[in-house]
């Protein structure tokens, strides 16, 4: 049986591609939120976390156009409209999650992103999905490097003067080996 959390992104994923499909068809009436609440109510006897996947839904969507930023020199050969609907919203998902989640290792949300893919996409969804998501996480890997690390106070020379206090080893009493 998925976890909990995997049920929940499959929710997500399943929002996001029903709303974008409907409204490339030009559907009006195409409401997140009330698609959002459809789904969250077909699987609420078994997702435990909804708060989890009504963030995660509602936060990638959010952020299509930064998150869409991101995606395209990574796949430059790809535009974003010639991805495949399902490809791009596992993309669109995932890297929501690896870039401002905090909860979730990396490794974890690629993996995850990965089987979605194996599940929803094409023969060849899951390879491209982790390659990109792999490219993503080594450049935010990359930049947090590159970000210079906040430097320590110097030792004044009062400081620097000073000597270290000598660490003693406290000893057993001897008279008692109990």
């Amino acid at each position: 049986m998925a976890s909990n959390r995997h049920l929940g992104r499959i929710v997500a994923l399943q929002t996001l591609y029903e709303y974008e499909f409907r409204l490339d068809c030009k559907d009006e009436t195409a409401d997140l939120n009330e698609i959002l609440q459809r789904n969250v109510v077909r699987y609420e006897d078994t997702i435990d976390d909804t708060d989890f996947v009504r963030s995660l839904t509602m936060s990638t969507q959010q952020r299509l156009k930064e998150l869409d930023e991101i995606i395209q020199p990574i796949a430059p050969e790809w535009p974003i409209a010639q991805i495949a609907r399902v490809d791009r919203s596992i993309l669109r998902l995932a890297l929501n999650e690896l870039i401002f989640g905090n909860d979730v290792p990396p490794k974890v949300v690629i993996n995850e992103a990965v089987e979605l893919a194996k599940a929803f996409g094409s023969e060849n969804s899951s390879r491209f999905i982790n390659g990109v998501l792999g490219t993503a996480f080594r450049q935010l890997e990359e930049n947090r490097q590159d970000k210079p690390k906040k430097k320590k106070p110097a030792k004044t020379k009062a400081a620097a003067k000073k000597p270290a206090a000598k660490k003693t080893a406290k000893r057993k009493p001897a008279g008692n080996k109990s």
